[in-house]
């Protein structure tokens, strides 16, 4: 019989002990690490889920999802659809198909696009499952834009395209910038910053021409729409 003293077993219990330390040190890496980084390839969005919010904190304002605003301007307005992808809070009780909805609702109005843009999307954004755990770690996310341009390679592409491939007034806009991420960790706030560059395909259809009537009506001018997402880091240059 061995005795509470018994070499032996009091180095099995020491080993034990290491064992759990090096075990917790492992997953805490990897918690911190998944906040900071998020998935490398997230899977797409729910197919299902709440739109509605459940802010942590009951007495703050009322989370609400970002806007893109109409606009006739290419760049003004592919630089909104950059800001609302990136733009995202894990604690506003909204779910990643929430913000993808924002960006469908600005997507081609013909539907020829929508599953495509939806499957871009989906790229961006976390997983609902990786959704969750960044939640426990109050995860935000927004971009800095350093340049926005329209790539030599679309002028390229047009040239090359068959008369009526492309919708009017399409185009493409290439965004360079920076992707921050801050959440808590260990009651600690932490912070990430990572160089992003993507390119957005829209369009702007041209100014209608009023219709005939005896009083001229205004032209209608719609707004620009979006058609695609190339690949994360994958830019026309």
């Amino acid at each position: 019989m061995k005795t509470p003293d018994d070499p032996a077993r009091t180095r099995r219990r020491l080993i034990s002990f290491a064992c759990v330390g090096v075990a917790f040190l492992v997953l805490a890496g990897i918690g911190v690490y998944g906040l900071l980084t998020g998935p490398d390839e997230p899977s797409p969005p729910p197919r299902s889920g709440t739109t509605t919010p459940n802010p942590a904190d009951p007495s703050g304002p009322t989370p609400s999802l970002p806007e893109i605003a109409p606009s006739t301007d290419p760049e003004a307005f592919a630089r909104d659809v950059a800001n609302v992808l990136f733009t995202w809070d894990t604690t506003s009780g909204f779910w990643p198909l929430d913000y993808t909805a924002v960006l469908l609702d600005v997507g081609d109005p013909t539907g020829t696009e929508q599953a495509g843009l939806a499957s871009d999307i989906a790229s961006y954004l976390p997983s609902r499952d990786a959704w969750v755990e960044l939640r426990q770690y109050s995860t935000t996310q927004h971009l800095t834009i350093s340049d926005a341009y329209v790539p030599e390679q679309w002028w390229q592409a047009v040239e090359q395209a068959r008369p009526g491939q492309l919708p009017a007034g399409a185009t493409a806009i290439t965004i360079e910038g920076t992707r921050h991420r801050t959440g808590i960790w260990n009651d600690e706030p932490v912070a990430s910053e990572h160089q992003v560059a993507f390119t957005i395909f829209l369009a702007c259809p041209p100014e209608a021409p009023p219709t005939g009537t005896r009083t001229p009506a205004p032209s209608v001018v719609p707004s620009c729409y979006l058609l695609r997402l190339s690949v994360l880091d994958s830019p026309l240059h």
